[in-house]
């Protein structure tokens, strides 16, 4: 049973037995709805009458609008890692393994721009990590494979670091221009799941110190000095 949101007239679920509802169906709808309208116009009700039920029939499944759109955020973080993060067997060598997913990533906030924001904040179990991203399989898996490629640990975080503020920086910024709002409300999420236990994060649990060290103001100075070699070296092949 599928409760839509597409254009026209919506499916309707209300003739229908609810029972046929799930958690994943609501989360789906949820996210269909936000791609469509925008966060800020998901209410329990409207997706109610978009699933032709109650409001209050939802709430078999979410606790309510904090758990909806955080059910949404892991859904699509879920989507992500599943189709690019954990698909390192496919690549060759760690550079096609970080251009497909960056490509991945970038074709994720061009389809789910209202809700990208969301995944580039606070993660709740780890707010240690800089920068900031709301999964923690998504970070394990990440570190997990660079290792696998031979990268030390220092290595490894070093190169989360770089490449996560290098791109969630750069999407950013792209559907910023295209018209999405970079600070949504951040209450709309649950904070009460999970705890902050990361045996289930062994790369997580060794270099949390290092994950968590405040080198901004050197990072900065680095991420300069590359735009500048680049800026050069474009001069250096400008015609005379």
């Amino acid at each position: 049973m599928e409760c839509g949101v597409g254009a026209g007239h919506l499916e309707r679920l209300a003739a229908q037995n609810v029972s046929g509802l799930s958690r994943e169906v609501v989360v789906e709808a949820a996210l269909m709805f936000i791609d469509r309208h925008g966060l800020a116009r998901l209410t329990m009700r409207r997706l109610g009458a978009a699933c032709g039920v109650e409001a209050m029939a939802l709430y078999r499944y979410v606790r309510g609008r904090g758990d909806l759109v955080t059910g949404v955020v892991d859904h699509v973080v879920d989507r992500l890692h599943t189709e690019h993060l954990a698909a390192r067997h496919l690549n060759d060598s760690w550079q096609d393994y970080l251009v497909g997913l960056a490509h991945g990533v970038r074709q994720t906030a061009l389809d789910h721009p209202q809700v990208f924001p969301l995944l580039a904040s606070e993660a709740p179990q780890a707010p240690w990590v800089r920068p900031p991203l709301r999964s923690l399989r998504w970070m394990e898996t990440f570190l997990d494979t660079l290792i696998s490629y031979g990268f030390d640990d220092v290595a490894a975080v070093a190169a989360y670091r770089t490449y996560t503020a290098s791109l969630l920086g750069q999407l950013l910024l792209e559907i910023s221009s295209r018209g999405t709002d970079l600070h949504p409300d951040q209450t709309v999420l649950d904070q009460r799941r999970g705890s902050r236990d990361l045996s289930e994060y062994p790369h997580l649990q060794r270099l949390q110190t290092m994950l968590s060290a405040d080198h901004s103001a050197a990072e900065f100075e680095s991420m300069l000095e590359s735009v500048l070699d680049r800026l050069e070296r474009l001069v250096e092949v400008l015609p005379c």
